[in-house]
């Protein structure tokens, strides 16, 4: 891709995510989310591979409908109540609407069957935005309207996106899937608490960004697609191959590690809230997603592939790492002694 072509996108993309998070109406807010849409689609089908194309087409007709909905959502509750505030929604109806049309755009289940092919068919980098920066508007909607959506409708997203995020998760073979699924499945622990304690779906969205954020350019850098060739990764960096033994660790929540702060946070806010049965449910379901981690983990490091290869072993390190991958691993590892300080901020 052309590189003026590139950044033009990249601020595109970074102006449509600033114009969403900081407006109070729903037009510019709309109009965020569609700066978005329009800048993502070149940088997924940039490649030009027909599956790349096809990613681009499911991307756009699904955010195109999300959109939608978020705009007739907006014109309902100015009809009903006369202001385009968002912190206004007070009409059931457009509060319906508009979960359904942010449960489409973050992917969450039953509206979940766009995102994992559309990652499929994206690079590594593109699936890093799809998974991290795209995610910030639609949450901050969320945020911005938590007092007013209906809990049962947001209780039932939750759990059955954390179960299916874990159960679709497992006989996967693409990493760029199961981190789809991964994505899915973080998604219902933070739209569980987000009507109680908004800020805590906040920090649980900042701190997978960082877990995720690492797993992906670990995976970059040693061009890592498919579980096959993770196998055989460790060759090219077997240093980043550890750490990434750690990160995938944290993503399951695994203590001491920072991916368990947030689910320690949301499990006790809900018994907090009285709601143990919830708290339960979540904890048991994520036992699945922590099956297809440890899977990851068992093939980057500890064994070989105890069958023959069509891959070869590659033995030539990569130089051009990437600096800013040592900074997010001890990010993503070492957080939860800081806890008490990050407790403070919400």
């Amino acid at each position: 891709m052309n590189p003026h072509a590139k950044l033009i996108f990249s601020l595109s993309l970074i102006m449509g995510t600033t114009l969403t998070i900081s407006s109070n109406h729903w037009m510019m807010a709309w109009i965020g989310l569609e700066i978005n849409t329009l800048s993502i689609i070149p940088l997924i089908s940039k490649s030009h591979h027909p599956r790349a194309i096809e990613a681009s087409i499911k991307y756009f007709l699904v955010q195109a409908t999300a959109s939608t909905l978020i705009l007739f959502s907006g014109m309902i509750n100015a009809w009903l109540t006369g202001q385009w505030d968002i912190t206004q929604l007070t009409h059931p109806t457009p509060s319906l609407l508009l979960t359904t049309a942010i449960a489409m755009k973050l992917g969450l289940a039953p509206f979940h069957f766009w995102f994992p092919e559309v990652l499929q068919g994206s690079s590594l980098t593109t699936a890093l935005l799809l998974s991290t920066m795209m995610k910030l508007p639609p949450i901050t909607i969320l945020f911005l309207t938590s007092h007013s959506l209906s809990p049962t409708l947001l209780i039932t997203l939750s759990i059955i996106s954390t179960a299916l995020g874990g159960w679709m998760g497992l006989n996967q073979t693409q990493t760029r899937k199961i981190l789809a699924f991964s994505s899915i499945s973080h998604l219902g622990w933070m739209t569980m608490i987000i009507m109680y304690n908004p800020k805590l779906t906040l920090l649980t969205f900042y701190l997978y960004s960082i877990l995720t954020t690492t797993v992906f350019l670990s995976l970059n850098t040693t061009k890592t697609l498919k579980l096959s060739t993770m196998m055989t990764s460790w060759t090219k960096a077997p240093a980043l191959n550890t750490t990434l033994m750690m990160t995938l660790l944290s993503l399951a929540g695994l203590p001491p590690l920072t991916g368990f702060l947030p689910k320690w946070l949301i499990i006790q806010e809900l018994a907090k809230q009285e709601m143990t049965p919830m708290a339960v449910t979540m904890a048991m379901l994520s036992l699945l997603s922590l099956f297809f981690y440890l899977r990851l983990t068992y093939y980057s490091t500890i064994t070989l592939p105890p069958n023959s290869t069509n891959h070869m072993k590659q033995w030539h390190i990569n130089k051009a790492t990437n600096p800013s991958i040592a900074i997010f691993t001890s990010m993503s590892i070492l957080l939860l002694p800081l806890s008490p300080m990050i407790l403070t901020t919400i």
